[in-house]
């Protein structure tokens, strides 16, 4: 792991995402059977950039690319498992959350960044329990505080220990000034339905609550004496096991290093490319569509393993995302392409509908539906461009879907001829967070009739203008100068205001207890960490620990 740029913490070239067990410094992974135990450790010198110590088992983004890491691991390299426990490994001391100071010294890019990924992750084990039936339980054995918490409240239960001390807590509003940065707030409501005014007393209660009467608030969901606690942990887990419906295998597929090469202007992967054009605040990525025929049976794709055209692609491709959010912060425009067969893309979506049922296959559908989720909680405007060879078909037409607007060369040129393909990925493998699809979103739930009964079809341009697929369809003559005007016209704009824009835009539908964590906390979030109450020379959260009280200003505006 490495580190990018992040203000006032450190000067360190680049983060990386990509790390394995061996490297790990906070994370202890160990499976028996049907249960993984992953414990937390944390090394106190081994922050990701210097100027902090990781003390009271707290944690930085380093800390969370691990736990990132290893639920990959349990998903793929361990299909057996159907329990995941998530623990400590120092006594009396679950986790403290965030560290304060890397939080206090940080830029707020860096602090926004960090937020993100960490929503993402908690965000997956949700996601893993519901679609694959991965269950999890938090096992706290000691203080268990902010983010400590945060983590402990995305699992299926938490079980907590009875010692008379340990408590559980989100005290940033006072103490820190700012909010519980990973969806604290609204799970507790959305997901544990706990009283609104006893919430209300817990998030503004710096000392937190005890075992006996976190139960009663439904603050946790089992409580176990010191010396009964890991028996209750083995039951606990046992019992979410025996629920769990994940079909499980004989044998998994080990996640085999990702093979990027840096470039002079950004990444090179089997199947990604990334340039970025620094000076004019625009970053392409292209992706590669499958070369051969899908395998035979799911037990063959699995045999592929890490070389399994959508697996090796999800992973390409989600390191390429995070390390553009990370590393590139100025490249406010992505432009989404591909190269190869749209004949062939919609032969492995046809493969991929047929043999759902095994785990590798759905595993690998659950890493492209977290994929598809980071693109459209990026901060980043995104075109996508349909252009001669492209192959957005299917699971590779998600990323159109999923840009702010997709332009599509309309050639009388028959070599140079453009389609656009639909599968019944479309229609629902890829659920986003508000709960419908990105073709419902695209067309804002009014999806015209009869384009379900397009399903496999190559549409051309002109079928792609008729049915409002894509934004525009410019010909030969105008193509090339069209995009480049829009393309500028974006990047002249104000990156702020496109952020505050596109997050609008993109969810239409219900609101889901994640739209709520990614839109009303992120939007809130950004704002306080911007105000001088939290991040002021005098703020809360600059003044921690030092001794010193913290200066509001105490309008409310």
């Amino acid at each position: 792991m490495g580190a990018s740029d992040v203000g006032e913490v450190g000067q360190v070239p680049q983060v990386v995402f990509d790390t394995h067990p061996s490297r790990y410094a906070h994370w202890k992974l160990a499976v028996d059977g049907e249960i993984a135990r992953l414990t937390l450790d944390i090394q106190e010198d081994r922050g990701l950039v210097p100027g902090y110590k990781l003390k009271l088992n707290s944690y930085d983004l380093g800390v969370d690319i691990e736990l990132n890491d290893a639920l990959n691991r349990v998903r793929f390299e361990h299909p057996n498992v159907k329990c995941v426990v998530l623990t400590s490994g120092k006594a009396r001391m679950f986790c403290s959350g965030a560290n304060i100071y890397m939080l206090g010294q940080s830029s707020h890019g860096w602090k926004v960044n960090f937020c993100k990924f960490t929503n993402e992750t908690r965000n997956g084990l949700e996601d893993s329990s519901r679609h694959e039936g991965l269950k999890s339980l938090a096992a706290v054995n000691g203080v268990c505080a902010g983010g400590g918490y945060e983590l402990a409240l995305a699992c299926d239960e938490i079980l907590m220990i009875d010692d008379r001390s340990s408590t559980v807590s989100l005290p940033e509003v006072p103490l820190l000034g700012v909010l519980p940065g990973t969806g604290g707030l609204t799970r507790l409501i959305d997901k544990r339905r706990m009283r609104r005014d006893l919430a209300d007393i817990f998030c503004t209660t710096p000392e937190g609550v005890r075992a006996e009467r976190a139960r009663e608030w439904r603050l946790v969901d089992h409580t176990a004496k010191p010396a009964q606690f890991e028996e209750q942990v083995a039951q606990h887990a046992a019992r979410l096991a025996a629920a769990s419906a994940r079909p499980g295998g004989d044998a998994g597929v080990t996640l085999e290093p990702l093979q990027r090469e840096a470039t002079a202007d950004g990444w090179r992967y089997g199947l990604v490319e990334v340039s970025v054009d620094r000076a004019r605040r625009v970053a392409a990525i292209t992706v590669a569509g499958p070369q051969q025929p899908p395998p035979a049976s799911g037990e063959d794709a699995r045999a592929q393993g890490c070389a399994y055209w959508p697996l090796q692609l999800a992973r390409e491709l989600e390191d390429a995302v995070l390390m553009l959010r990370a590393n590139e912060l100025e490249a406010g425009l992505w432009l989404l392409k591909s190269r190869g067969s749209v004949a062939q893309a919609l032969a492995w979506d046809a493969f991929v509908e047929q043999h759902r049922g095994h785990w590798f296959v759905a595993e690998t559908l659950g890493m492209w539906r977290r994929l598809l989720s980071r693109f459209d909680v990026s901060s980043r405007s995104m075109y996508a461009l349909v252009e001669p060879g492209s192959c957005f078909a299917g699971t590779l037409a998600e990323l159109a879907l999923a840009a702010d607007r997709c332009y599509m060369l309309d050639s009388a040129e028959p070599e140079q001829a453009t389609v656009l393909a639909l599968s019944h990925a479309n229609f629902g493998w890829f659920p986003m967070a508000s709960g419908i699809t990105r073709l419902a979103a695209h067309y804002s739930e009014r999806v015209p009739e009869g384009i379900a009964q397009r399903v496999g079809q190559q549409l051309a341009a002109a079928d792609c203008a008729a049915l409002g697929l894509v934004t525009a369809t410019p010909d030969d003559l105008d193509y090339e100068e069209e995009v480049r005007i829009a393309i500028e016209e974006r990047v002249a704009l104000s990156p702020d205001a496109l952020t505050g824009m596109e997050a609008s835009l993109r969810f239409a539908g219900p609101e889901t207890m994640w739209t709520r964590v990614f839109g009303r906390l992120t939007a809130w979030q950004n704002w306080i960490f911007n105000r001088p109450n939290a991040t002021g020379e005098q703020g809360a959260l600059r003044v921690y620990g030092s001794g010193a009280k913290a200066k509001f200003d105490w309008r409310r505006v």
